[in-house]
């Protein structure tokens, strides 16, 4: 439901301090939540009875009404003073000086998100706490040292400058920040940004510190009177600190260690499963884990899957949980902008460089077509690295990355997997035949006879970031295979998508393709979270990994089988179901996911900034 608090979507925002920002509720969307309630009641755990609709029927239905919801309720204005209106209703505040340019600008460009811009705000919502002044303090304090592994963009009358001390690896990052600002940087304040370098994020708040800032932050019931629509003059001088260094660094190196407990679950209540729990053994099904967010074995609820309140089992399933490579991290609330951070993070998120500056590319050319859905390959594919995390003492026995790779190559395993396939039915010969569906534990040896071994999902080159005899462990039991040009992904149907380090940057050009995404459910969220819905865009595969042959099942089908004691009846391929969510999302991610979105969140995102950091702030803003 589009309906959400602060509260709703961050769980360490209890109820009684929420901030609410507004939307609309359709009847509709509550209908929805009702049918999903009833399924995942029902297929929360699998039965022995048959299921007579197969779930994913309902969750792609489900789907397209809650895409039609947020829609409905992120363009829902036709001109300016209609916007400022609905701005003012959701967040309680005027919009900030030069509103009236970047809805000019959004126009001209053909956004059609105008008024959702809830991440934005939710992650700019806690600095209302903390005074300007001290805001541009601390951004002078991360910046001071380059040991910070945070790297500067000063904005001075009009102009954007890349600032001292930025390591060359990095340097396109911060070219390709400028570039997205170009255009309107002349309608932007003067202050200093800090930029995360790493891929990991970095300012995890403990769960009673976020509750005081919380409180602190939450808009007066009532909108003040505004004096200028401008920013204070010679802003300049604010961001100027002769010395802003601390005898104690602001963030600590917390690298090749386990994270979850330290600062992954910090954000949660005390009395969350990720607080409470400690799981010392890894290898059971934490079903109460996933139910929460899950129809049966199927991700249903992508927002809630990130998380980690509900799933102290994620502390062993993802390598920044559990070594990551680069990762300093602070508990204290400094202005740190990231591409990408985990649930429960406090950073600023932003539009990716890698993605503006066309690092990964969708570029189909005569030498690497991009077939109609139908004609693709049927085949299940992903190439990478082993870029997730450091393993040295077994770690990577719990990535992602390293357990699918495991999972799609060990075909002669005896371990049964829980798959949901069609059950042979018996039926009177003037019955209209009805397939019904039930859970079949399927050794890995079996799965080529279903015809469901199509996966081509490869560790390329080398065994990256281990130590020790954890190298040729990984290289014996993984193998590895020859890097692949990236254009070539195009041939296949199927498109595996892993976050690594931090946010995968292949999703949007996967999107954009006429095939279909398989995005696992990983630890990280970026600034377009919300705009593409699960299920209607792309396909949601939990974590864990538990439903992925089910999924495959359902798209791909199966030849059917009866042997050692197994019987499951074919199964005909939805190439229509698949082709339909590849399009759509295709279609989508090109309205809303464009390089003219990213500019136009990064302006607002720059202007709100701007309010924030003014010691005026309270005075400023626009009206009509």
């Amino acid at each position: 439901m589009y309906h959400e608090t602060l509260s709703s979507r961050n769980p360490s925002n209890p109820s009684g301090t929420r901030i609410r920002f507004h939307g609309r509720v359709p009847f509709a969307a509550i209908c929805i939540v009702v049918i999903l309630f009833w399924l995942w009641s029902f297929l929360r755990f699998p039965r022995v009875a048959d299921i007579r609709h197969h779930p994913i029927d309902s969750l792609i239905s489900a789907a397209s009404v809650q895409h039609d919801t947020w829609l409905q309720q992120a363009s829902a204005t036709k001109t300016l003073e209609e916007a400022v209106k609905e701005y003012t209703r959701r967040y309680k505040r005027h919009p900030p000086p030069g509103f009236n340019l970047w809805y000019q600008y959004a126009m001209e460009r053909s956004s059609l998100v105008i008024d959702d811009f809830d991440n934005l705000m939710e992650d700019l919502q806690l600095f209302w706490a903390i005074e300007p002044s001290e805001i541009r303090r601390r951004s002078r304090e991360a910046l001071s040292d380059p040991w910070n592994e945070v790297a500067d963009i000063r904005i001075r009358s009009g102009k954007a400058e890349i600032g001292p001390d930025v390591k060359p690896t990095h340097r396109w990052m911060l070219d390709g920040v400028i570039a997205m600002m170009k255009n309107y940087v002349d309608k932007i304040p003067d202050m200093d940004l800090g930029f995360n370098i790493n891929d990991e994020p970095r300012i995890a708040i403990p769960y009673n510190d976020l509750q005081i800032l919380y409180k602190n932050s939450a808009p007066s019931e009532s909108l003040k009177q505004i004096a200028l629509n401008r920013f204070s003059n010679d802003r300049a001088s604010g961001w100027n600190y002769s010395d802003a260094s601390s005898p104690d660094r602001p963030f600590i190196d917390y690298s090749f260690q386990p994270t979850f407990h330290t600062h992954g679950s910090i954000s949660c209540p005390p009395s969350s499963l990720a607080r409470r729990s400690h799981l010392w053994d890894t290898l059971p099904l934490c079903r109460s884990c996933f139910s929460p967010h899950s129809t049966g074995i199927f991700l249903s609820n992508w927002t809630l899957s990130a998380s980690p309140c509900h799933q102290p089992d994620l502390a062993h399933l993802h390598g920044f949980y559990l070594s990551p490579a680069a990762f300093k991290p602070s508990k204290v609330l400094y202005p740190i902008f990231s591409q990408s951070k985990a649930a429960g993070y406090a950073d600023i998120r932003y539009p990716s460089p890698w993605n503006y500056m066309d690092k990964a590319v969708y570029a189909p050319s005569d030498t690497f077509r991009d077939p109609p859905f139908a004609e693709k390959k049927d085949t299940l594919f992903w190439r990478g690295a082993t870029s997730e995390g450091l393993s040295r003492y077994g770690e990577w026995k719990g990535m992602a990355r390293q357990r699918v790779v495991h999972l799609a190559s060990n075909e002669t395993s005896a371990t049964a997997l829980p798959v949901l396939l069609p059950s042979f039915a018996h039926v009177s010969a003037n019955a209209r035949y009805q397939p019904t569906y039930k859970f079949h534990n399927i050794p890995s040896s079996v799965l080529p006879h279903l015809g469901l071994n199509i996966s081509d999902i490869h560790i390329v080159s080398k065994i990256d970031r281990c130590w020790d005899a954890d190298c040729p462990a990984q290289e014996r039991e993984l193998g590895l295979s020859e890097p692949s040009d990236f254009q070539s992904h195009w041939q296949y149907k199927y498109l595996m998508d892993l976050d690594g380090a931090g946010f995968s940057g292949r999703f949007i050009p996967f999107l954009q393709s006429h095939s279909l995404p398989f995005k696992v459910a990983g630890v990280f969220r970026e600034w377009w979270d919300g705009r593409v819905t699960a299920w209607k865009h792309f396909v949601p595969i939990d974590l864990r990994l538990h439903g992925l042959y089910s999924t495959l099942a359902y798209f791909h089908g199966n030849s059917g089988v009866s042997k050692k004691g197994i019987r499951v009846e074919a199964q005909k391929a939805r190439t229509a179901e698949g082709e339909m969510i590849a399009e759509s999302g295709r279609e989508w991610v090109g309205n809303v996911m464009r390089k003219e979105d990213m500019e136009i969140y990064f302006y607002r995102l720059l202007l709100e900034w701007g309010r924030l950091t003014d010691d005026e702030r309270e005075g400023i803003g626009f009206a009509v």
